[in-house]
């Protein structure tokens, strides 16, 4: 890796985890905000047990951490040991400070800790790394227990269930909150990977690891493919191009697990403003606009 690139990773990863924490610090845990992931499940855990939601978030990602490298091999946690071990750390750093960015207005709290939080988890995964946490309790669940449910539904789920737990906990109004927190940072992260663009994009992509890639993409991500075979301009050498639509979420799964099999592999991303037909995501051809 040139001496650049990993500046621009290390960069990245650092700014992510200081928006991250500033989000959870000042603007989240003060105002008895919720969200999803382990984030979530440790404000619960703090308000029930008494002890500080920080410790939880340590454990949790050193549990994630073991059990990825356990159940998904040492490549998939290497993706995620960086993050597991310095970003609770700059947690419990930035909780030591007693900054309230928002107090006394859940909605604007919710609103720009979905932006500033959204915009560090969307700088971390640009920089190629994982946050883990429910990213990485998704993959697990879909490889050893629910194979035909696709990576992003299930970590969907995860966040569901933890933000109807926090209604026992906290009350509906900070659960139907938490919602809103979630829909914000998803939208910030998608900005900050792929600027503003729709909510689907198009891979083509052409790579030797032809077969590996069709697998990952029907089975693991539960999306459709179309093969084309072409002939390469400059090689003349006949290949076949995959093309899959998808959301931007998984398309960053999809480059992920592409550079770990072809670095010289070429994926072509293109927004798509709408799709017609049978899909996760896709509007049925008979509905109307």
């Amino acid at each position: 890796m040139k001496v650049k690139e990993l500046l621009k990773e290390i960069f990245y990863v650092a700014i992510g985890c200081v928006l991250l924490a500033f989000a959870i610090t000042a603007i989240l845990e003060p105002n008895n905000l919720m969200t999803g992931g382990i984030t979530g499940l440790s404000l619960i855990l703090d308000n029930v047990l008494g002890i500080n939601y920080t410790v939880f978030y340590y454990i949790f990602s050193l549990i994630i951490l073991l059990t990825t490298y356990l159940t998904l091999g040492k490549h998939e946690a290497s993706k995620i040991i960086l993050l597991s071990i310095l970003f609770p750390a700059v947690l419990m750093v930035f909780s030591q400070f007693d900054f309230k960015l928002i107090e006394d207005d859940m909605f604007l709290a919710a609103f720009y800790y979905g932006i500033i939080a959204g915009a560090g988890v969307g700088l971390i995964l640009k920089s190629g790394y994982s946050t883990g946490g429910t990213d990485s309790i998704g993959k697990i669940l879909h490889k050893k227990r629910y194979p035909y449910i696709s990576v992003n539904q299930i970590i969907t789920m995860i966040d569901l269930v933890i933000i109807i737990i926090s209604i026992f906990v906290f009350d509906i109004r900070v659960a139907l909150y938490a919602i809103l927190t979630q829909l914000v940072l998803l939208k910030a992260v998608e900005v900050i990977l792929y600027g503003l663009s729709p909510k689907l994009v198009k891979l083509e992509i052409i790579s030797e690891a032809e077969e590996k890639i069709t697998d990952f993409i029907l089975h693991e991500i539960k999306r459709g493919i179309t093969k084309y075979n072409i002939i390469g301009g400059y090689s003349n050498v006949s290949k076949t191009k995959i093309i899959t639509i998808c959301s931007p979420r998984e398309s960053l799964m999809i480059k992920n697990f592409i550079a770990d099999l072809d670095e010289k592999a070429f994926v072509d991303v293109l927004p798509v403003m709408s799709v017609w037909g049978e899909g996760l995501g896709f509007k049925r051809i008979t509905e109307e606009n």
